[in-house]
């Protein structure tokens, strides 16, 4: 392959970016290491007519545009187009930390777009095929979920457990009182028990069976109470059976000085 400075305006990006999201403070430090060190791993770029195509790069690239920066180092790929977004994946995810949520978008692109297996990728990265199939199955959890998780608030285990709350409203609540209390998978297990035992009779037979990735449940149950919030023993709450509009006017109530 060859190495070569080419000039920003010759650059094109977009197409190869794996991560959806920077963090501003990462983005700076890097911004401020380069303008100190200069570019010390060059980019990975394919030629596209008289321009070039950034497949590895993206955050280098954006902190040479706000430094003003009239070239950078490249590291020229011939390859087609399959091959980039092959390199594009594994660089990303090997070089760079990206969160459970980046990760499993870059791994479910790759596959859906046949870049490569589930064997494949699996071997790359030193997994399990298994581990493979969970990243994709992951992007099927709810958004307030994911978001949870991206934006580091919640761990994977603890997550998983609220994933399977199919009542928008309640896991919207559990969620927020996990955000804020800083619940541990074992807490957030207690509750998704709780959950399922307080469901219709006909529901709990007829539902599937859980995946077997949420964390065992804590020896004495415990969960929120719907009005002020605090975490008790699941024996210490009533047992109240409420429709959603109903449990979010309750609460309303309940913070009402």
């Amino acid at each position: 392959m060859d190495i070569k400075d080419l000039p920003l305006t010759l650059l094109d990006k977009g197409e190869h970016e794996q991560r959806f999201a920077y963090d501003d403070e990462e983005q700076a430090e890097l911004t401020r290491s380069i303008r100190l060190e200069g570019i010390l791993q060059p980019l990975i770029v394919r030629p596209r007519g008289d321009r070039y195509l950034l497949v590895d790069g993206h955050r280098r690239y954006q902190a040479a545009q706000a430094l003003g920066l009239p070239s950078l180092p490249c590291e020229i790929h011939g390859g087609d187009e399959a091959s980039a977004r092959r390199i594009a994946l594994i660089t990303n995810i090997l070089r760079k930390d990206p969160s459970p949520i980046e990760l499993a978008v870059a791994i479910t692109k790759a596959v859906e777009q046949g870049l490569q297996s589930e064997q494949e990728i699996a071997h790359a990265l030193g997994r399990s095929v298994d581990w493979v199939k969970r990243q994709v199955a992951l992007l099927q959890w709810p958004d307030d979920v994911l978001q949870a998780i991206h934006r580091g608030q919640l761990s994977l285990a603890a997550a998983s457990n609220l994933a399977q709350v199919d009542d928008d409203q309640y896991r919207a609540f559990l969620l927020e009182h996990s955000v804020t209390g800083g619940a541990t998978a074992r807490t957030t297990a207690a509750w998704l028990q709780q959950y399922l035992s307080s469901r219709p009779m006909q529901q709990a037979v007829t539902a599937p069976p859980l995946d077997g990735r949420s964390a065992p449940p804590a020896q004495v149950p415990t969960a929120p109470c719907l009005c002020c919030g605090q975490v008790k023993r699941t024996d210490e709450l009533s047992h109240v059976p409420l429709c959603p509009g109903c449990i979010t006017r309750v609460r309303r109530l309940g913070q009402t000085p």
